[in-house]
């Protein structure tokens, strides 16, 4: 990789490192091509990223962006999974690290804060945006629709008062 590249590569870091609000550090060491593959098939679905890195670069793109604390999880054989929604892209780490334990989760940043693997996973089992979005809604119709109950009952009853002294 000639000087030119460098900079290149170490621009573009620094453009995951900006803007995504998670990027989870893990070793990939031991994956086949395939596996690879279907892991980046699998963040695709959740609008994520899995990209290999060199560790150098990661490490001034991390200096360059204000991220300083970085250095310890990468070591090694170093790919990285970037995404805007934290909580989707951990549950499809976790998930594929399960069925293949070649994949170690070594942490990661997530606005700007260091984690570590056990945040990661704590991260994966929390409720998507989507089923968070559905309970929201669910929660907000709840009072409307127990109100519409309470207004109608006393009419409804009325009604079978009425009903009740006609078929007298």
């Amino acid at each position: 990789m000639n000087r030119d590249e460098k900079k290149q590569a170490v621009a573009e870091i620094e453009q995951i490192y900006n803007n995504n609000s998670a990027v989870f550090v893990t070793h990939y060491h031991g994956l086949t091509v395939s596996q690879v593959n279907e892991l980046r098939k699998d963040l695709r679905k959740q609008n994520a990223g899995f990209k290999v890195i060199k560790n150098t670069l990661a490490k001034i793109a991390a200096k360059n962006v204000g991220m300083n604390n970085l250095d310890s999880i990468f070591v090694g054989p170093v790919g990285v999974v970037f995404s805007d929604d934290p909580v989707s892209a951990a549950k499809s780490l976790a998930t594929f690290s399960k069925k293949n334990t070649a994949l170690k989760i070594m942490g990661g940043v997530m606005d700007g804060n260091l984690i570590d693997d056990a945040t990661v996973h704590a991260l994966s089992k929390l409720p998507s945006m989507d089923e968070l979005r559905g309970t929201i809604v669910g929660l907000i119709q709840a009072p409307a629709s127990k109100i519409a109950r309470v207004t109608s009952a006393p009419a409804a009853q009325l009604a079978r008062v009425f009903n009740a002294y006609s078929n007298k």
